[in-house]
């Protein structure tokens, strides 16, 4: 089905980004597996090549073309070969527009260039132990102590955190007043070299083996009154204006993960032979075929309509959740029937569609569970 969403600049960068996902990141990466992440050096190669920069105005070095489709590019190859791209997409898509909607330009100015270059990747802490969806349980404090924040608490579930240089962290300046827990938290640009700050453990995971995902601590952190992002006390605000872009970043992935599954089982089921016929001969190779294209197709026109919103400011958190709920379990049952279209072979590690499998079932979890989307959902309904 023909897209209408994409220009030809788009297609030139889709260009530039397959050929560099083929050339530089499929051979790699069994090693980033085995090694939990990419290396450093993989993040300044995208600063090189412009993608860090894409959406940073050009005064702090970026190409300052405010347009989400190149994400989704770069989600929709990704999805092509069977990959992840470490902490990319929480370093451009759900981090990002924090900063360009809500840093100082004294902050601007120390965070951005290095963002664009790869030197400092970002991450952002909600998440933590025992208070996963229910962010406004959050414990981790910060207490103004002169010029300076003093930061205390723990994170979870952290994407990206090993290799951060800043992390935004939410946490609670204030107590909860009137019985609303959502107000008395505020957003912090914390430096991951600040006295204090913790890396804990990496996470071992069912998938996503390419992409780090570790837990955080924050002892007596000292973060200067200067780096408060926005005002103090609105983080709840921020967040839920924020979480939309988010979850449609996560439906793009979904959706992207399910096309590139139908795609390499098309290409399996043409090579291989049982019974003495080829596999894609059989009526049922044919039908389920037929079947997962038509959910992709269905994903595929969500996402296009969420990213023609996105462009005039029109997403709406529901819009999102939508999203978001719909490709994420498109992306479980159409690689579901892939794998199964595999074989044995589908459940070993020698083709990617193993992978896949394993790195769908959390799009269901993070960024909001899908109880959690259905319950925004009908909230706007």
């Amino acid at each position: 089905m023909r897209r209408l969403i994409y220009d030809d600049d788009h297609e030139q960068f889709r260009l530039v980004v397959r050929r560099f996902i083929e050339n530089e990141v499929v051979p790699q990466y069994a090693d980033w597996e085995a090694a939990g992440a990419p290396p450093r050096s993989f993040y300044r190669r995208l600063g090189e090549l412009g993608i860090l920069g894409m959406r940073v105005p050009e005064a702090y070095g970026g190409a300052g073309v405010e347009d989400l489709r190149y994400s989704a590019v770069i989600s929709e190859e990704a999805g092509r070969f069977g990959v992840t791209l470490g902490a990319l997409r929480i370093h451009t898509d759900l981090v990002l527009p924090y900063l360009l909607q809500l840093a100082t330009d004294e902050q601007k100015e120390r965070w951005l260039p290095r963002y664009t270059t790869g030197e400092c990747m970002a991450a952002i802490a909600i998440t933590e132990p025992g208070a996963g969806s229910d962010v406004a349980a959050l414990r981790t404090t910060a207490r103004l102590e002169g010029d300076h924040y003093v930061l205390n608490g723990a994170k979870t579930f952290i994407t990206g955190g090993f290799n951060a240089g800043l992390v935004l962290v939410v946490c609670r300046t204030s107590p909860a007043t009137g019985g609303d827990r959502r107000r008395g938290l505020s957003i912090l640009l914390v430096d991951a070299s600040s006295p204090g700050f913790g890396v804990g453990r990496r996470i071992e995971k069912i998938g996503l083996h390419a992409q780090d995902t570790v837990e955080l601590s924050f002892t007596d952190v000292r973060v200067p009154r200067a780096e408060l992002l926005g005002e103090e006390g609105l983080a709840w605000e921020y967040l839920t204006r924020n979480l939309a872009k988010e979850r449609l970043s996560i439906a793009l992935g979904s959706y992207a993960a399910a096309a590139g599954a139908v795609e390499m089982t098309k290409a399996y089921v043409g090579e291989r032979e049982v019974f003495g016929r080829q596999l894609s001969s059989f009526q049922n190779t044919k039908f389920v075929l037929a079947e997962c294209w038509t959910q992709v197709l269905a994903a595929q026109a969500l996402i296009d309509a969420c990213l023609a919103l996105d462009e005039t400011d029109e997403l709406t958190p529901a819009d999102a959740a939508a999203a978001k709920l719909f490709c994420s379990e498109v992306q479980g049952t159409v690689i579901d029937k892939c794998l199964q279209l595999h074989g044995g072979y589908g459940y070993t590690r020698e083709y990617p569609i193993s992978r896949l499998y394993a790195d769908a079932r959390v799009t269901r979890i993070y960024g909001g569970t899908s109880e959690v989307m259905k319950s925004v959902i009908s909230k706007a309904m």
